[in-house]
């Protein structure tokens, strides 16, 4: 057997052993310390909580991992999107006034609170609610990206209440979860 052989089997070999011990982690609700997020946590404070909130917050990290890519998605198709169609000053333009009030007070109490600036760009202080009211009042220009209007507003509803629980350290129940799973597979869809 060649050496290249030996060695793809050797990595097929370890990524069956991989998933075997996360089942039996999944399964004996264990941490066995292989991931690569434990050493991403502070081992100063993070023992102190207990086990049961550990866990909770592993069962969790990945529902927010999920939300924050979708998001930031979101937020960069907006702002490509009202870039190209409206023009550099898309957001005086084109942005409803009470979201462009609403973000510049987000903006004021985080500089008065002298914290780092989160961002330059005013679309990195809106809400997710925020979001889907722009492209819903700009729904021409993003009418080629959702195929329905009434679908997009009726998804992104969905997710801004799956959001909740998520943004506010809350365990979402297992059927939010299958709702989050089966709500982001629409939204692709809704993109098709």
């Amino acid at each position: 057997m060649k050496l290249d052989d030996q060695v793809k089997l050797f990595e097929m070999a370890a990524q069956m052993s991989e998933r075997e011990l996360d089942a039996v982690e999944k399964g004996l609700s264990l941490d066995l310390g292989r991931s690569n997020r434990a050493t991403d946590r502070d081992e100063e404070w993070y023992p102190q909580f207990k086990q049961a909130v550990r866990r909770e917050a592993s069962a969790m990290a990945s529902h927010y991992e999920l939300f924050y890519c979708l998001e930031r998605s979101m937020r960069d198709l907006v702002r490509e999107k009202m870039s190209a169609e409206r023009g550099p000053t898309w957001w005086a333009t084109a942005v409803p006034e009470p979201i462009r009030t609403s973000v510049q007070k987000n903006s004021d109490r985080e500089r008065d609170s002298a914290v780092t600036p989160r961002s330059d760009d005013p679309l990195d202080y809106t809400t997710f609610g925020e979001l889907g009211e722009i492209v819903r009042s700009n729904w021409t220009v993003f009418a080629d990206t959702f195929n329905s209007e009434k679908a997009f507003t009726k998804l992104t509803t969905s997710l801004n209440v799956l959001r909740g629980p998520i943004a506010h350290c809350c365990a979402l129940a297992e059927d939010e979860v299958v709702r989050l799973r089966l709500t982001i597979r629409d939204w692709f869809r809704l993109m098709e």
